[in-house]
């Protein structure tokens, strides 16, 4: 009977900690889906931000042939 009793209280051990690793499971799962929406939001913005960063570069002037300067650089030294 005592090797009963014992099974019986390893099997609501095995229950209880089955419960515990559904419910990490799903907050796991839970924050898994709010980490790929903040990760899909953030290469939004970084997609954006680059095309704004290019169309600014297309609106700098191009390099000069008399100063030899490229564009974005004065030619000057501090």
């Amino acid at each position: 009977m005592a090797k009963l009793d014992d099974l019986a209280e390893r099997v609501d051990r095995l229950v209880l900690r089955h419960q515990e690793l559904k419910r990490s499971s799903a907050l796991i799962e839970q924050q898994l889906v709010a980490v790929t929406a903040e990760r899909d939001s953030l290469r939004s913005r970084l997609a954006a931000a680059r095309a704004r960063i290019d169309a600014l570069l297309e609106r700098l002037p191009a390099e000069t042939p008399a100063s030899g300067t490229k564009r974005g650089t004065t030619g000057e030294c501090t």
